[in-house]
């Protein structure tokens, strides 16, 4: 299977190379990606959208405008979105264009940032005609439109893209057969790859299971043995990485440690702005996302490990702690050493996202609800884990994750803070309704209730506005050229996207069995019989 895998990839590769006209040019890199396999090429497929961007192309083609816009501003160009000024009529209005061109114009809006009205109407427009005409659609078409609909495809999750797309592109009529062979072929191959990092990251704390009656006093020791094995992977050139992963942690524990102040104290934020500025915190996206660029080989393995202990750091601290207990856990996460671990109950034995949770702890025995958005999320999204998260998937990207890097990431910049938004408000929206039936929940939602005067269905739709908002703010960055490495903004927006598929439909981290189709899909069932 591999062998014929390299064989396909040299032919599709020519392929790459040989593409000269724009059209060409703009169908195969979009074949390539959702089929994912554009990182075999990932420098023919730069060369070709250098060429395309300095080409002064003038089309008239909504459905290849669209579509070259959208591929350049994925690939970081910053070109300009007043060139769908030309598909408006005298009075402003879009003009109706056939269902595929209609299709790329709201896929390619979806990469706007803010100010920009255009596209802000091109998806209003697309969205209204696309759920018009859907039921109408020959079925390929209608997959297609019934995905966009859904979740635009910037957003979507790669792999899943990928393993959805294969049997829509089968039925295409203009297909290529060696590209769908390869892309059959490569998925396969990869989920070979999944399978044996699921075997491996379902068997690291194996003996860890010995001790759960003891709860869990392992957790703070389990995670001061993986700094150490991190150390020694890492040698004594990189060693010092593993302190900024260790900052990160603190970060997400004064978040939850900040919400534990709210519930304690019956708190609401006053404005979205207020439980934004610690909420977010608590999620973990920032720490995942960093916790990547810390510098081992098998990235995957070390971000799980790094999201199954943020996860359970956050039950420990957001539901089965009591307060002082809570405190106990971030004192010792600030002092990060053994020894602390004996301050511990036997249940809890990580800087960031302690400090979150344990303000969390005491809004929640204070009765206390933020004021404002603003101060909720300041605290709140940094307990959900998502800014360490992502920076644990950094951890293996070798010798461009520098120390500067690192120094920036914990600043915890407005990248990191965009995806913990983004996450921590997608959560909330769907886990609200459950969490109220607890004795206090501080959530986004209930804040602006509080703030707005309005209904809880009134409040998710603002909220609602302002991921969309977040995600503009997340583009603009992506497109803001830096010195930094390209695929740090990438790996952020990875993560986010992950976040938007979790809670899409349901909280589906809290009710999982909810994924089980997806799961399947991507390690259970091949594309191909072999």
């Amino acid at each position: 299977m591999t062998e014929k895998a390299e064989v396909l990839k040299e032919e599709v590769r020519k392929m790459v190379t040989g593409a000269k006209e724009i059209p060409d040019i703009l169908n195969l890199v979009i074949t390539l990606q959702r089929l994912g396999l554009d990182n075999h090429y990932e420098t023919e497929i730069d060369e070709q959208l250098s060429f395309v961007h300095n080409f002064d192309y003038g089309d008239k083609d909504l459905n290849l405008v669209s579509l070259r816009f959208y591929l350049l501003r994925k690939n970081g160009y910053h070109v300009p979105s007043d060139v769908f000024k030309s598909f408006k009529d005298e009075e402003g209005n879009f003009v109706l264009y056939d269902v595929k061109s209609l299709l790329s114009l709201y896929n390619a809006a979806y990469l706007r940032i803010p100010g920009e009205k255009v596209l802000d109407e091109a998806i209003v427009f697309t969205r209204s005609h696309l759920e018009v005409v859907l039921d109408s659609l020959e079925p390929t078409l209608a997959d297609e439109v019934s995905l966009a609909l859904q979740t635009p495809l910037f957003r979507r999750v790669r792999i899943l893209e990928t393993r959805t797309y294969i049997p829509i592109y089968e039925k295409e009529a203009a297909r290529n057969d060696v590209i769908l062979e390869l892309a059959k072929l490569n998925f396969n191959l990869l989920q070979l790859i999944y399978c044996e990092e699921l075997k491996t990251v379902t068997l690291w704390d194996e003996g860890a299971a010995e001790l759960l009656p003891e709860y869990m006093k392992v957790l703070y020791l389990h995670l001061l043995k993986t700094f150490e094995l991190c150390e020694d992977e890492l040698g004594p050139n990189k060693s010092f990485r593993v302190f900024y992963l260790k900052e990160l942690i603190k970060i997400l524990v004064q978040a939850n440690s900040q919400e534990i102040k709210w519930r304690d104290e019956h708190y609401f934020p006053n404005t979205i702005d207020e439980h934004l500025k610690i909420s977010r915190a608590t999620l973990g996206g920032f720490q995942v996302a960093c916790s990547s660029f810390v510098g081992m080989g098998d990235i995957i393995t070390k971000e799980t490990k790094m999201t199954a202990y943020i996860t359970i750091l956050d039950d420990i601290m957001d539901t089965y702690s009591t307060t002082e207990e809570a405190m106990l856990l971030a004192e010792a996460i600030y002092r990060w050493d053994e020894g602390a671990a004996e301050l511990l109950p036997e249940y809890m034995k990580i800087k960031i996202l302690v400090q979150a949770n344990s303000q969390e702890i005491k809004w929640r025995d204070e009765h206390y609800f933020p004021n404002t958005i603003d101060e909720h999320l300041k605290i709140s999204r940094a307990t959900l884990g998502g800014f360490q998260v992502a920076c644990s998937s950094f951890v293996g990207m070798g010798d461009i994750i520098t120390k500067e890097i690192l120094d920036w990431l914990l600043t915890y910049p407005e990248l990191l803070k965009c995806l913990s938004t983004i996450a921590l408000l997608c959560n909330d929206i769907k886990s609200t309704e459950r969490e109220q039936n607890g004795p206090h929940h501080a959530s986004t939602v209930q804040c602006y209730m509080l703030q707005h005067r309005t209904t809880m269905n009134g409040a998710c739709e603002k909220i609602k506005e302002l991921i969309e908002d977040t995600w503009k703010d997340m583009m603009n960055l992506y497109l803001t050229p830096t010195e930094r490495p390209k695929l740090i903004a990438k790996t952020v927006v990875d993560v986010t996207r992950t976040a938007d598929y979790i809670y899409k439909k349901t909280d589906a981290f809290t009710f999982s069995h909810t994924i089980k189709d997806m799961i399947a899909m991507l390690y259970v069932e091949p594309t191909l019989s072999f």
